[in-house]
């Protein structure tokens, strides 16, 4: 039945994190006693306070639809925001709610590439950059990069990607999947790449900022030059624990917002009502109400580094935001184990599933065929758990 399907959907690749998840459900299913550290999630119920929000608009009546671009307030909310945590004066004529970041990315790409436009994404990037590019009629072009340089993308590397059909780069600052954080020097040495290509637009993915484990987000549109190339994408899943309340916005060139208010009209219309007037409580208040659960990610993080640094072929950095951590496991790469030959990450991932009942994700589907992802939105003792069978199985 595939023959009466579109191209773009068979050409599209199924969400390597969400493909995992389904399979771990499928096995827990089965009797199974798995442990999934794959989702990007967190694992803290949302704060009391935006609840009670949540509860206190459904009273009020918040049932219509909503306008295509957001509320009003919501949109001064995302604005205060913008201005209090990075500096950036985004006025409500240049801010886009949406269903969730992914949309706010997927709506960037189709009003914005052109078929064949190149858009430079830095691996590892997150798993639906490439699919979202392709289904825009863009091409990715990848930009490797390793441990050794902290899974960040150098000035270097930057011009040497450059080509007279590049159109956008886009990134992740916090990264998922490797936890790297840009700081403003870094960033400074790619916008100097960048002015002499002024054509090239950048994307921001910053849904991350707050789980921040050196202090100090640094947003690349507030550094010279790059406020009116540069289109900002957040939202309330990560930091406030709201991954299911689907609540994503960009902040960017009017002309942009305009348009992606015009795609979104004929796509999905407005986002879930309940949902805004919840974000409005969630932005305006103070990060210290939030605090909480930064201070456990922090904590989590050292304890699973110090816990896979007991295995032996587990490389790795130290990841300074976000929830994940991102170990190189190549050197595992042509041995035999229990019976099954690891030729690569993907091979390596399904074998911690089998033989450890730990659900992670190849790195492949992140552009770094040698490393997989960790996400500890877990438990400490669920991490404890895990990495204790991982450590057995291997």
């Amino acid at each position: 039945m595939n023959n009466h399907l579109s191209e773009r959907i068979n050409n599209m690749a199924t969400s390597a994190t969400l493909a995992m998840a389904a399979k771990a459900r499928e096995l827990r299913g089965q009797g199974k006693d798995i442990i999934g550290l794959s989702l990007g999630e967190p694992d803290f119920n949302i704060p009391d306070f935006i609840k009670e929000a949540a509860k206190k608009a459904i009273d009020e009546n918040y049932s219509s639809y909503s306008p295509v671009d957001g509320y009003v307030d919501l949109k001064q909310a995302i604005s205060n925001k913008f201005k209090r945590d990075n500096n950036l004066e985004y006025g409500l004529n240049q801010i886009v709610v949406s269903t969730g970041a992914k949309q706010s990315l997927a709506n960037i790409a189709m009003v914005m590439l052109n078929k064949g436009d190149e858009v430079i994404l830095p691996a590892p990037y997150w798993v639906s950059y490439s699919d979202i590019v392709k289904l825009a009629e863009g091409v990715p072009v990848e930009v490797p990069t390793s441990i050794a340089s902290d899974f960040k993308m150098t000035p270097e590397q930057l011009e040497a990607a450059i080509t007279p059909k590049t159109k956008m780069m886009w990134f992740s600052s916090p990264c998922n999947p490797s936890g790297s954080v840009y700081n403003e020097k870094e960033l400074k040495g790619l916008v100097e790449v960048l002015k002499k290509h002024p054509g090239i637009f950048v994307v921001s993915d910053e849904i991350y900022e707050h789980i921040n484990f050196r202090g100090g987000h640094v947003s690349i549109a507030g550094i010279d030059g790059m406020y009116d190339r540069t289109i900002t994408v957040n939202g309330v899943s990560k930091a406030f624990a709201m991954t299911g309340w689907r609540i994503g916005y960009l902040g960017g060139p009017d002309w942009v917002a305009k348009a992606c208010t015009k795609f979104q009209g004929q796509n999905t219309s407005g986002a879930n009502a309940i949902a805004q007037r919840a974000t409005i409580t969630a932005l305006e208040a103070p990060i210290s109400k939030i605090q909480f659960m930064i201070d456990e990610f922090h904590k989590r993080r050292d304890l699973i580094l110090d816990l896979l640094g007991e295995i032996k072929g587990f490389n790795l950095n130290v990841p300074e935001g976000a929830f994940y951590v991102f170990p190189d496991i190549s050197s595992f790469f042509g041995k035999t184990m229990k019976g099954k030959k690891i030729n690569n990450a993907s091979d390596f991932a399904l074998y911690l599933l089998e033989f450890a009942n730990v659900a992670t994700v190849t790195g492949e589907a992140f552009g770094n065929p040698n490393c997989i992802r960790i996400s500890y939105a877990a438990s400490e003792a669920e991490l404890r758990e895990a990495i204790s069978r991982i450590k057995a199985a291997l």
